[in-house]
This record gives C-alpha cells, structure tokens and sequence, in this order.
C-alpha cells in the first residue's frame, strides 16, 4: 500500500502532454477552462489586458474534426467476426458479447471506436478483460461449466482505461506484462442525507494471477485494501490487460499539436488586433497636465512635437497574419494525410491523378489503422475464448474497404474469381461470407452466425 502511488518516470513525462492532448481534442469549454495554460501571453503584457483575451479566446479545433473522420471512416462498416467450431453455447455467448461488451449496452464495434479514438489523441488505449466476482461467503464454487454458466461467472465482459489511468508497469525480458497498476478518481455522495461529495480515488493491481483494489475515500484518510483474488485469466498466466498502440508515426494528436498550439495562439492575436482596430484611441496633443477619460477608456498624451507610431514587417501584417493562419491550416491536414480536405484555394491547382494519389494515401493509412484495431480485437476475443475454453476459433476481418459504393466492383471481382472454376469448395464457402459480411456490415453477430451457418452446411 506504500508503493501503490508510485508513478513510472514514463508516465511522469508525459502525464501533462496527455491532459492538454485531450484538452486539443474535446476543444469548447474543456479548453477554455484551461486556456491560460495555452494561450501565451506577451512580454510585458498588462495583467488586465490579458486577462481581457483569456475572456474572448476561441479555438478552430482542426485536430479534433479530422480524428472523429478517421474513426467515423474506418468504422463504417464494423469489423467482421468469424466463429468456426461446433459450440453452440460459446457462439451464443460472443452474440451477447458483440451487443454488450462492457455491460453498459456498447456494442463491441463502438466499444473500440472508442478506443481508436483514444489512441489517435494519447497515442495507445487499454482494455482490460473481467469476470464477475464470485458470490463470496459459503456459496460453492461452480463445479461444471454449466453452473459457471448459470451463475453468470463466465460471463466476460470489457473495461476500458486510458493511458492516464495506467500509472505503473514493469515488463519481463521477452516484452511480456509482468504488472501494472490503474488508478481512477471520481466524486461521491459519503451520504444522502448531507449530500457531502468526496474525491474517491482506487487503485487495482494486476499481475499474472492475482487482483487487488486499493481505496482512498478522502485526501487524510490512508489507502485500504477492499478486495484481491485470483483474475479471470490467471489460468492462462498473464495480466489481463491488453494495450491498442499506434506507432510515431500515426499518432495523429502527436503530429500536429504544436501546429494546432501555432494555430490557436496566432488566431487570437489577429482576432484581438483587429477586435481592438474596431475601437480608435484618442489623442491629445497638449503640455498641460491631463486626467479626463475620453473614448472607451483609454486615451494617449503626447506633447506638441512628441511623436507616436508602430513598427510591423513589410507589407500589411494583418494580411500576412491570415495566410499564415491558412497555411497552418494546411499543414495540419497534410501531416494528417488529409490534404485533399483541407478546403483551401492550394488544392484546387491539384490534377485529377495528383488528388487521387493523395486519397490513396489516405485510405492506406486508414488499413494501417484498421491493422491495429483488428489486431487488438482478436488478442482480447482469444484471451476470452482460452479463458472460458470455448471451442471455437476465432478470427476478425474487415477494416479495409471505406467506399460502401465499391460493394459492386468486389461483386463483379468476386464473380470473375468463381467463372474460373476452382475446385474449392472451401474457396466458394469463404467468397461467400465476405460478400455476404460486408453486405449486413450493420446486423447483429448472431444474424451473421446464423449466414455463416447456412453458407457453410449449403
């Protein structure tokens, strides 16, 4: 209990990028709840006249806009489940599962939008694979499957937990997790008659067998340990927390936060040059002493030979000013492969070919994404189907195909490849499915059970 806090220096490092990662995405109120911490202020700049800014700062959230595109495009049509296997009561339980993985009502494809959603802005996300808790005092252990069944233990269900909320780690030398703590914070009612809210923070650590909860209900009181056990995958010897990560490359918050943070901070100064070009300052050309408030407010004393003016770069700095917004713009979406989007006058110069290569640079990053997705997927479901030792094999397809128009070419492909006449009936079985898959991309898993079913005993 006197280590459960302790950070790893990773997290340390990057803790502050996270929160104004997130602050990045979500943009409105979230940021300007926290925009002094964005918004620079200048050198020698008046505590009131900054002050004046923080009240009218605004954020054209680019960054966020294109992350929802990417996940919106990529979950298009939801990944595709394949069960092989004869148990029918496992393929029933995966049905359940595709509807409500997280026993909240997320259905498994929103579940890891969600995550992909994550990863983009903080660069990885967790998932962690429960059981429910036994019945505790003198109820039996179930001693069939069918008990386990009945008494909803083998029912698996999915946590998710961001990169913020993993504070410690340690990996074995083959790159395996040997364990990892999670902490978590929220309010709660200590009663209902007072109605007194209470930061309750807790702590659960897992290992390759074992579980325990840590809890801390307000800041003097000490950290006390309220359940540990053996996991749900303590048979299969590893921590049951698995990690979607997206490489350097494609972290798409990470690429172009500071061009946002350019952005954001140039945007209001020309918004707050221009406001304040609304607004004519007197002056007074006198030797005399002068205390009246004329104007707004603000007035400006010279002396009768005195002279007063501003320096800017050549040319109209108002004007260089906003192409340089447009080019930040730009270069926000080009370093996120999205420069047919951008909307600005460069890309009206584009040929035809040129706006093509540039969408299917686009679309490879999107199977890039896919890849991840779909990799994580499958190492959650296998861990599950080991866990519960359901016999069936799993496999996840998909994630690959984002025009819902092409459906008709991979019809006429699909229809070239039988005219050839293979002999394979496995060959046959498979082109139906993925046709079929891609065509009830929105049904629920049993109703694609039920079609796989068919296809395969046709």
């Amino acid at each position: 209990m006197e280590n459960i806090n302790r950070e790893h220096p990773e997290y340390v490092a990057r803790k502050a990028m996270w929160r104004q990662y997130k602050d990045l995405y979500a943009g409105g109120e979230q940021l300007r709840a926290s925009a002094a911490e964005y918004l620079v202020r200048r050198h020698k700049e008046p505590g009131e006249v900054y002050q004046e800014r923080l009240n009218r700062v605004f954020y054209q959230n680019y960054i966020g806009s294109i992350i929802d595109w990417y996940s919106a495009t990529l979950m298009r049509r939801e990944p595709v489940l394949l069960f092989e296997g004869s148990d029918a009561a496992a393929k029933g339980f995966y049905n359940v599962l595709g509807e409500d993985c997280d026993l909240k009502g997320t259905n498994l494809s929103e579940f890891f939008r969600q995550r992909f959603v994550e990863m983009a802005v903080c660069g990885s996300s967790y998932i962690v694979v429960d059981f429910p808790r036994g019945g505790g005092g003198d109820r039996p252990a179930p001693l069939t499957r069918a008990e386990e069944d009945a008494s909803g233990r083998s029912r698996a269900y999915l946590v998710d937990y961001g990169p913020d909320e993993v504070i410690n780690w340690s990996y074995d030398q083959t790159g395996g997790l040997e364990w990892a703590v999670i902490r978590t914070s929220c309010l709660q009612q200590s009663k209902v008659t007072d109605a007194k809210w209470e930061k309750e923070t807790r702590w659960i650590y897992y290992d390759r067998e074992n579980f325990q909860v840590f809890r801390k209900r307000r800041e003097e009181s000490a950290i006390e340990l309220v359940d540990e056990g053996r996991h749900g995958l303590a048979a299969l010897r590893r921590v049951p927390m698995f990690q979607m990560k997206v490489s350097e490359g494609l972290w798409l918050m990470n690429k172009s936060a500071l061009l946002q943070m350019e952005h954001f901070n140039k945007s209001n100064a020309l918004s707050w040059a221009l406001t304040m070009g609304l607004f004519a300052t007197p002056v007074v050309y006198s030797d005399r002493e002068w205390n009246q408030i004329v104007g707004e407010s603000y007035y400006i004393q010279l002396g009768p030979n005195d002279k007063f003016g501003w320096t800017e770069p050549e040319g109209k700095v108002y004007q260089i000013a906003a192409d340089n917004l447009v080019q930040l713009k730009d270069e926000i979406y080009r370093v996120c492969y999205l420069m047919n989007q951008a909307g600005s006058s460069s890309g009206l110069n584009q040929s035809g070919l040129s706006k093509q290569m540039d969408f299917a640079t686009t679309q490879e990053v999107l199977r890039a994404y896919g890849d991840a997705v779909k990799e994580s997927l499958k190492q959650v479901l296998w861990a599950i189907a080991a866990a519960r030792q359901d016999g069936v094999s799993i496999d996840v397809q998909g994630l690959d195909e984002f025009d819902i128009n092409a459906l008709g070419g991979e019809l006429d492909d699909a229809k070239k490849l039988l005219d050839l006449g293979i002999g394979s009936e496995t060959l046959k079985k498979q082109v139906f499915k993925k046709l079929a898959f891609k065509y009830l991309c929105d049904a629920r898993q049993e109703i694609k059970n039920r079609v796989a079913e068919e296809i395969d005993g046709g």
